[in-house]
């Protein structure tokens, strides 16, 4: 396809089934709930440049994509989000690549599990670093993009139920989650009357089997146990797919704010209400989670960490964390691995 073959020169979007034309850059796109927002695009008959650190991870995704969308166009940029020059190469291509970019989903993130007292303030960087700057990078670079977009550009960034409210043992992901929230709303403000529109995205729990790639410290077993439980309960976390759809047709439609899934609405709604008595409740479910067996250990994604011990607490977690499993394996979270 030669470049800006299929450009929309002028005109805006008619549906949120009509993105034929256009162009889309998902970072955190190789896998989980960015891979499936990659899908939902190239459904639409939107180009899409999928971009994440690990370039064997890109191919296995892309490979994906294309045996669902066989005429697709699917690009993959290996970079790291916490490099702006990195960000800036990563626009620069994809608009030479397809004439332009029309749609931007800031997604790539980390997830770090465990108790206060067994985090350093290098987690809390880190988190900062990956997830606030890696969305500040990428809405800044992005936004010369989207303002020059025919169709009008759209740009959203994800954050989290986590960034709703301070939640226990998920201490730096909330922080950074929060800021990227705040982000989002300000940067709608700045740009009202542009032409761009930027959406704030707050998931809940999702089944996207990222509990593979979450990184987790203290009682490692412990901690692995019970996220991995609850991100696989379907009462308590969401269909991915389901999600990554309602996410496309919000960041479409030009949604200032979409909040995804019950107990995350539910949550952010109590908080605005009385946040006292939230930050009490989140002090007791607290001291229900396991405590560090001492001080900062490292960490250790979840594949690497093994499961709970004794026969009950494992029949728990397999139980609950079987559809996330599954997932894992759909969404590409196994390294290749069946």
């Amino acid at each position: 396809m030669t470049t800006g073959s299929r450009r929309r020169t002028t005109g805006t979007i008619g549906s949120a089934d009509d993105l034929g034309g256009l162009s889309a850059v998902v970072t955190g796109g190789s896998r989980g709930l960015g891979l499936l927002m990659a899908d939902r695009l190239l459904a639409r008959g939107c180009a899409v440049t999928i971009a994440a650190r690990d370039g064997a991870e890109l191919e296995r995704a892309r490979a994906k994509l294309l045996a669902r969308h066989p005429a697709a166009t699917v690009r993959t940029t290996v970079c790291d989000v916490r490099d702006q020059a990195g960000v800036r190469e990563l626009f620069t291509a994809a608009r030479e690549a397809l004439g332009g970019v029309d749609i931007v989903i800031a997604n790539a993130g980390i997830i770090q599990v465990a108790p206060l007292e067994a985090l350093r303030a290098e987690e809390f960087e880190d988190a900062m670093r990956t997830m606030f700057h890696g969305a500040l990078h990428t809405a800044l670079e992005a936004l010369p993009h989207l303002r020059k977009s025919p169709a009008g550009g759209r740009l959203a960034l994800i954050s989290s139920v986590g960034g709703l409210l301070g939640v226990p043992h998920l201490l730096p992901y909330s922080c950074a989650k929060a800021a990227i929230g705040v982000l989002a709303e300000g940067l709608r403000a700045e740009t009202a009357g542009s032409g761009v529109s930027v959406s704030a995205v707050y998931p809940g729990l999702m089944r996207t089997g990222s509990h593979l790639h979450a990184r987790f410290g203290g009682a490692r077993s412990q901690e692995y146990g019970w996220f991995s439980t609850l991100a696989g309960t379907p009462l308590v976390s969401m269909n991915a797919g389901r999600a990554a759809e309602r996410i496309v047709r919000a960041v479409v439609r030009r949604r200032t704010r979409l909040v995804l899934t019950p107990a995350a609405r539910a949550a952010g709604l109590a908080h605005g209400i009385a946040p006292a008595a939230t930050t009490r409740l989140s002090g007791v479910a607290a001291r229900l989670l396991p405590s560090a067996p001492g001080g900062p250990l490292g960490q250790r994604e979840g594949k690497d960490v093994d499961p709970p011990q004794g026969p009950v607490a494992r029949a728990v977690q397999r139980a609950g964390s079987a559809l996330n499993e599954r997932a894992a394996r759909a969404y590409n979270e196994r390294d290749g691995k069946p």
